[in-house]
């Protein structure tokens, strides 16, 4: 992981869902100005596939996307660590750094709705962080 000036982290426990949206939705924001990864402290075996049709349908390509493990070099290259509401006190080893948690409900076993609903949640949050940032965007 080659830290940008701006190195977003994004952690949940399985990293198939919330961690994966932010990330995705970050990169494509910032369009290069800053960096976004995703991690999971115990990360499953392939991103929710409800995820990844929700993100297809905003053009958002997960297919080369695939959980990964939270290691504490991501954790030191990062300037902030943001996990994604998944009781990291018990789970996560990010809260070690300071972190901001978003509190997000889990599209684990929730319908495609309500899996749109979380990602429009998540988009709103990133745009959020990137204008709070600073982060130079070529966004039209």
């Amino acid at each position: 992981m080659a830290a940008s000036p701006v190195t977003i982290l994004f952690v949940c426990v399985h990293n198939s869902g919330r961690s994966q949206m932010a990330e995705i939705f970050f990169n494509h924001f910032a369009r290069g100005s800053a960096t976004a990864y995703s991690a999971g402290t115990h990360p499953g075996d392939q991103i929710n596939p409800n995820v990844v049709q929700a993100m297809a349908e905003l053009s958002m390509d997960t297919s080369q996307k695939r959980p990964q493990f939270l290691t504490q070099e991501m954790l030191d290259e990062a300037l902030r660590v943001i996990t994604m509401g998944c009781n990291v006190e018990e789970a996560c080893p990010a809260n070690m750094v300071p972190t901001e948690d978003w509190g997000l409900e889990d599209p684990k076993d929730k319908p495609l709705p309500r899996v749109r609903e979380i990602h429009d949640e998540i988009q709103r949050k990133v745009e959020a962080l990137i204008k709070e940032l600073g982060v130079v965007t070529n966004a039209c």
